[in-house]
């Protein structure tokens, strides 16, 4: 028998310690006998003046750009260094930064209560029932999917004008009975809350440490968004291209979004695939192409006005636009299949075990899915929706265009 090589443990270099607005005075023995005998510690300006009654070595606050931060701490790689946080260093916060370059085992983590956790219990709120959104370095239209009846959210606050932006955009959104509690430097000693309606504005004088709870109204449904595929097409900005409501229900279907996987969306056209593949869940991205300029820009605010800023709309056309992307999980085409190279591109590019799902109204369309489907497998779905509209005085089912849908799978590696 072949004897398996054996690994020294490692032994942690790297501590990282949570420090609350109570200082020195709130962190355990242990955390206060590793700081006092520390040679090195990196911290915001304000964890440090927290920790300077203990503190002996060298100090460094953290700079700006973050990035130059961690680098100096990735230097220091096997001489013993403590960095400050606040809270629990691994929600929200450096930890999670350092974790890709570092393993856990080359870390120790004294976390303190969470900034999350204290508002929860000033509020009585149970934590595990609230969802949690930053807007630290991110955009606040992130927060609209988060957005549901009698839901109660969490933010973390760029600043002191965060509880201002948020209130006029929840008014914009038509949910100015939001009730928002600003939750100012807690487990401290300044520690305050100011609670108002969002239609009555934010205090003024607010601190820049805060965060804000919020209570979303119970008659709120009709200003937010609902958990399922197909959001009405009147959500959309478009100019006619567009996947209408229940063929783009049974496309999101078919394309069978998993958190964390990416979708390329070829022929974007308003961008309603790929935005509800990311409302899905937050970790679902998405690679949007288009050939029009003015689409383009339209995609843009799509997504931004539904809570998914963060899709990538990238203008170019079919396949040449498809070159230097990540390899992709799932893709959808809505136009430009029958164009030469466009499914032989995709269909290679496509992850073993991925989904292809491909929409066409266009008898050459369809004869190129029939080969497709000859070749690769799959199946083809004729789908035809009529819908009730006025004739004159009376009413009768006027039938859209039937799509054909070839929806297939590919082959795992094994």
């Amino acid at each position: 028998m072949t004897e398996q090589p054996q690994h020294e443990p490692q032994t942690p270099w790297l501590t990282l310690i949570g420090i609350g607005e109570d200082g020195v005075e709130g962190l355990s023995a242990v955390a206060r006998a590793i700081l006092a005998r520390a040679d090195f510690v990196v911290g915001g300006a304000r964890h440090l003046e927290l920790a300077a009654p203990l503190v002996q070595g060298k100090t460094l606050a953290w700079p700006t750009p973050f990035e130059r931060g961690i680098d100096a701490i990735l230097a220091r790689k096997g001489l013993p260094t403590v960095i400050l946080a606040s809270g629990n260093p691994f929600f929200f916060g450096v930890g999670s930064t350092l974790a890709r370059s570092i393993s856990a085992q080359e870390m120790l983590c004294l976390p303190a209560p969470s900034s999350v956790a204290l508002a929860c219990s000033r509020l009585g709120w149970a934590e595990q029932e609230c969802r949690v959104v930053s807007f630290c370095g991110r955009p606040i239209e992130q927060l609209y999917p988060a957005l549901q009846p009698s839901g109660r959210i969490i933010v973390l606050s760029a600043d002191e004008n965060t509880p201002h932006v948020l209130a006029n955009w929840l008014v914009s959104k038509g949910l100015g009975a939001t009730r928002c509690h600003v939750l100012e430097r807690l487990g401290g000693p300044h520690e305050a809350m100011h609670s108002f309606y969002a239609h009555e504005g934010a205090p003024d004088k607010l601190q820049r440490l805060n965060l804000i709870g919020l209570e979303i109204d119970a008659q709120s449904a009709s200003h937010t968004l609902p958990l399922t595929n197909g959001l009405p097409d009147t959500c959309f900005e478009h100019d006619g291209q567009l996947t209408k409501r229940e063929i783009r229900a049974v496309t999101l279907s078919s394309l069978a979004p998993r958190a964390g996987e990416l979708l390329w969306d070829i022929g974007g056209g308003a961008g309603s695939i790929s935005i509800e593949w990311m409302l899905a869940s937050p970790a679902c991205r998405a690679v949007c192409i288009e050939a029009q300029p003015e689409r383009v820009a339209r995609i843009a605010r799509n997504a931004a006005a539904l809570g998914v800023p963060g899709l990538n709309v990238r203008q170019a056309r079919a396949p040449e636009g498809m070159e230097d992307l990540p390899k992709p999980d799932a893709i959808f085409i809505g136009g430009g299949a029958s164009r030469a190279g466009v499914l032989e591109t995709a269909w290679q590019a496509l992850k073993p075990g991925g989904r292809i799902v491909v929409n066409a109204v266009v008898a050459e369309t369809e004869a190129r899915l029939l080969r497709a489907m000859q070749e690769w497998g799959g199946m083809l779905t004729r789908i035809s929706v009529s819908r009730l509209e006025k004739i004159g005085s009376l009413h009768g089912f006027r039938p859209a265009m039937p799509v054909t849908q070839w929806v297939a799978q590919k082959p795992d590696a094994s």
